[in-house]
């Protein structure tokens, strides 16, 4: 493979770094270069259900998240994704971890990925100012690997928060990761999209129910999959009807 070929390829999987030869202790780097932030939600030793808890607002969240540096994968992220679209709307997107569109750009579900995703909502008359639309994960993990389940489980009190605040009426959740942090399975997506669920947390008075479809990034891989996506949409657009 040449040079350019090798490049790409690189590119393509999400490798935005490279090493030298001689070896460099980065985290003591950025442990001792970085500035030190305090704010009344966060603590060093506080853990994201401590902080989660003191949350009143989602703007108190948004901060204390973009705060929080406990998760290993904030250290290799340009950004913090936290969330976009209309607080107060009635239909809430969770998705999975923010790609390398998403970690430059500070937003989810950008590039190819959020162009389909809002073709997704017009298939409904829905517009992406109408919905509001957030991640199981807030850092792009190295790579655009998944989650792993420590890391979905540290952002979890986040996340059950951020629902309760926004309080919608439906959930939809965006791709296997979502799926396993709100709902806590692995079965397969193929299974799983044909059902509505009831979630909750203990953050909320009463259930919201939950949808689940594939993730956009899927369907462009698999564009022979649109279709299925075509009936799930119809199905979110009747429950919102109801």
């Amino acid at each position: 493979m040449d040079n350019g070929k090798l490049l790409k390829w690189y590119k393509e999987m999400g490798v935005d770094t490279f090493y030298d030869d001689t070896p460099v202790n980065r985290a003591a780097v950025a442990n001792k270069t970085k500035p030190t932030h305090t704010l009344s939600l966060v603590s060093s030793s506080a853990s994201s259900r401590e902080i989660a808890d003191k949350a009143e607002t989602l703007a108190d969240l948004e901060q204390a998240v973009r705060k929080f540096d406990n998760c290993s994968i904030k250290k290799t992220a340009l950004n913090t994704v936290f969330a976009d679209g209309k607080a107060g709307a009635e239909i809430m997107f969770i998705g999975e971890a923010p790609g390398a569109n998403e970690d430059k750009e500070g937003i989810p579900f950008c590039g190819q990925s959020g162009k389909l995703l809002n073709n997704i909502l017009l298939s409904i008359a829905l517009k992406r100012e109408d919905v509001y639309i957030t991640n199981t994960v807030f850092w792009r993990p190295p790579g655009n690997r998944r989650p792993t389940s420590d890391e979905i489980e540290m952002c979890r009190p986040f996340v059950e928060k951020h629902v309760a605040l926004l309080n919608p009426k439906v959930i939809i959740l965006v791709g296997s990761t979502a799926v396993e942090s709100l709902l806590g399975s692995k079965v397969s997506m193929h299974q799983l999209r044909d059902e509505f669920y009831e979630y909750n947390n203990s953050y909320l008075k009463q259930s919201i129910k939950t949808a689940v479809i594939f993730h956009p990034s899927y369907l462009l891989r698999q564009p022979s999959k649109k279709k299925l996506m075509w009936y799930d949409m119809l199905r979110i657009k009747q429950l919102l009807a109801n």
